[in-house]
């Protein structure tokens, strides 16, 4: 039976990269993405490779939590009327934003980087147990060591800053992961979190040159802060695409879960806070809140 996997934001950037690797390996790949124009464009440049199984594109804005839920029912009713097992879940999709922004009366950032993959991964839980062994991947990001670790609202108090609400909101991802990889174990669904490092997408060439992401402090460093985010963000996608890949596909991870896979495509120690349990438990209570399994 074929192996398959779904790669949300997989248009373009390290979404595109790990859904090639991913087609490379055997994998029958659908590729998720809010764009029809760049949904072709993926396909089409997958299929070209001439992969075991062509890949496909299915539209989804994961801005819009009612989006994700459909996308969700969409991929378990597709599997459970073919039977084939849905293998993989790499929840790739993420954004960063230079000014505040609303999704649906909450903050577009922790929208984007953890509700919506909280809710898809919880939504597809039952097929990915039906289709075990099976793996979920949530890309992660170094930006979640300057995030703020207090979780009892969406958005911490004090001023918007894009680079550390992108990071709150990896860091929330983060403990989650960590929190699923624990209440999985012995379901046969390994949980990995995948640390591409630095490169340069569309994400960080549309906001990280703009001294508004980072704090005031910050912003009197900016000359300096802006040269280290230059060279952090200038490795290729195709690089940066390999700790997700190896998270899908290796071997050597079988049997493994709650693993963060580094930058240099190996394991690597977990950030501290996102394995403390009351930042596990306080995230887990937002995402009960705000993104509940059925809309309300």
């Amino acid at each position: 039976m074929r192996k398959s996997a779904v790669v949300t934001g997989g248009t373009a950037g390290i979404g595109l990269e790990t859904a090639l690797g991913l087609a490379a390996s055997g994998f029958s790949v659908t590729v998720v993405g809010r764009s029809a124009e760049r949904g072709a464009g993926a396909v089409g440049l997958i299929n070209a490779t001439g992969p075991a199984h062509p890949a496909r594109f299915v539209a989804a804005d994961l801005g819009a939590l009612d989006d994700v839920r459909e996308l969700a029912r969409r991929i378990a009713s597709e599997h459970a009327a073919s039977g084939e097992p849905l293998t993989v879940l790499v929840n790739n999709v993420g954004a960063m934003f230079t000014d505040r922004q609303d999704l649906n009366g909450l903050e577009a950032s922790f929208v984007v980087n953890h509700l919506s993959p909280y809710l898809l991964t919880e939504l597809l839980l039952p097929t990915l147990t039906a289709g075990a062994p099976s793996r979920v991947v949530n890309v992660t990001s170094g930006a979640a060591r300057v995030a703020k670790r207090v979780f009892d609202a969406v958005e911490p108090p004090g001023g918007y800053y894009g680079f550390h609400w992108y990071g709150r909101a990896k860091l929330a991802n983060l403990a989650y992961t960590l929190d699923l990889a624990r209440r999985l174990d012995g379901t046969g669904v390994s949980v990995f979190a995948a640390d591409p490092g630095g490169v340069a997408t569309d994400m960080t060439d549309g906001t990280m040159t703009s001294p508004k992401i980072v704090s005031p402090a910050l912003r009197l460093l900016w000359p300096v802060v802006r040269r280290t985010f230059a060279r952090a963000t200038s490795g290729p996608a195709s690089v940066a695409a390999r700790p997700s890949i190896t998270a899908a596909t290796d071997d050597a991870l079988t049997g493994s879960t709650g693993i963060v896979i580094g930058a240099g495509a190996r394991p690597v120690t977990p950030l501290r806070a996102a394995t403390d349990p009351r930042i596990a438990d306080a995230v887990r209570r937002l995402g009960e809140r705000h993104a509940p399994l059925t809309a309300t």
